[in-house]
């Protein structure tokens, strides 16, 4: 049996948790265990789609809709609602530089903008046709984990033992940890955890947009307070992330609208942050780079004016990163949040997560097929190493960026500047980014 807690959780951790448990049926290896999932809040049912957008939403990238298209959740969320964008662009405040991230001929989706409680709306749905082997349990608490003990001890635990707020006890061969970056049983374990606080909070809204626009373009400009980004949901509305130091986050929750509007226009174009210097040796270089390859590198684009936002859209959150140091113990295994945490600049926090699932689902039908116990610590550590190797350099390069675009210096913007004119010329390279962050 595999019991799976759904404690504390933040919407991301709740659709990846959900989607742990379509993986797995959808795995003829594990199509016959028993799952449970617990779930501290209510059930959420979405008849018909809302009239107006949620402020949190996620980029999905191919793999994770590939991921969610293996389980049946997919077809539902673009019969509900969501925006692909083609192309990226992603420019320096501080200087002319920018780079651009497309497809060929613009004819692919890089990513999807999905409300998260849309996906967790397609994924409950799911849920609701699946076998009775597989159980959710709402409202349900975890107070307490006993985790196995080894067979010579006294009194051995042979396998994780939950005891829930209403009384009942409920034994596992394996425990999945998706209950957030406050995890109850990242803490119970003792697993240390390398984290820390931003000097930012994440201010997120809806926004309506000056015009009708294909709307297909992802924009995020690095103010030095923080990186900005305006992400399509529709052919007149966006999502944007600003992240910025805390006190100007609230600052910009309180301002009212028009002022508002004002302010997220003048992030977007105002070159205020600019000096003749970087302008010139950042000419300069761009002009040796042309001369080397004429044919590289993309035209800039200008984003679209904001007319208005949303009604009550405006949200704000504390920013931080963390990782966990081991990703499982013995029976037990950490995904998402509850095993790392990022900066959303680069939008790759829940395809870190579905990326968790995708390859413990993998490892776990391994598991199954050799007839193995799937708490095993020979196939979880297998999948410890397989995702720290993948999750830790893309934490670390987010965190770098960050850093890196937190400051005005001269020789850092330089620096920066001829960083981002170099690689966006360079077609090869950028493939590869593409390439890895889309799994």
């Amino acid at each position: 049996m595999s019991y799976q807690p759904g404690n504390r959780q933040l919407p991301g951790s709740v659709y990846r948790c959900r989607s742990v448990i379509q993986t797995f049926c959808m795995d003829p290896n594990l199509a016959g265990k028993k799952i449970l999932l617990l779930e501290a809040g209510h059930k959420k049912v979405m008849d018909r789609v809302p009239g107006t957008y949620s402020t949190r939403v996620s980029s999905i990238s191919p793999g994770s809709a590939a991921l969610l298209s293996g389980i049946g959740a997919w077809e539902h969320i673009t019969r509900m609602r969501y925006k692909p964008y083609k192309r990226m662009q992603v420019w320096d405040a501080c200087s002319d530089a920018l780079i651009t991230f497309d497809k060929e001929d613009l004819l692919d989706e890089m990513a999807y903008i999905v409300e998260n409680d849309i996906v967790v709306a397609a994924i409950t749905r799911q849920l609701d046709a699946l076998p009775e082997n597989v159980q959710v349990k709402y409202k349900s608490k975890v107070v307490k984990y006993t985790w196995p003990t080894p067979h010579h001890a006294a009194e051995s635990v042979p396998w994780v033992k939950v005891t829930l707020a209403n009384g009942e006890t409920l034994q596992t061969k394996l425990l999945i940890g998706a209950d957030g970056p406050n995890s109850m049983v990242r803490q119970k374990l003792g697993i240390p955890t390398v984290k820390w606080n931003y000097d930012q909070s994440a201010l997120v809204a809806v926004l309506r947009l000056s015009e009708s626009t294909e709307n297909n373009v992802a924009w995020q400009r690095f103010l030095p307070t923080g990186p900005i980004a305006m992400l399509p949901l529709s052919d007149t509305e966006s999502s944007l992330v600003w992240s910025t130091g805390h006190r100007l986050a609230e600052e910009l929750l309180e301002l009212d609208e028009e002022s508002f509007v004002d302010a997220v226009n003048s992030a977007f174009w105002s070159n205020e942050n600019q000096s003749d210097l970087i302008e010139t040796a950042g000419a300069l270089f761009r002009g040796a780079l042309s001369a080397i390859m004429p044919s590289a590198g993309s035209p800039r684009q200008l984003p679209p004016s904001v007319a208005g936002i949303g009604p009550k859209s405006r949200v704000m959150f504390p920013l931080g990163i963390g990782h966990a140091s081991e990703y499982i113990r013995h029976r037990v295994a950490l995904i998402g949040d509850a095993a790392h945490r990022v900066h959303p600049l680069a939008g790759q926090g829940a395809n870190l997560g579905f990326g968790d699932v995708a390859c413990l689902t993998q490892l776990l039908s391994q598991a199954a097929f050799n007839g193995k116990d799937l708490g095993a610590i020979q196939y979880l550590l297998e999948y410890e190493t397989e995702r720290q190797r993948h999750n830790l350099p893309m934490m670390t390069a987010i965190d770098l960026m960050k850093r890196l675009y937190s400051t005005n210096a001269a020789p850092v913007v330089l620096l920066r500047t001829f960083g981002l004119q170099a690689t966006n010329m360079l077609p090869t390279l950028k493939e590869q980014i593409m390439a890895y962050a889309s799994k």
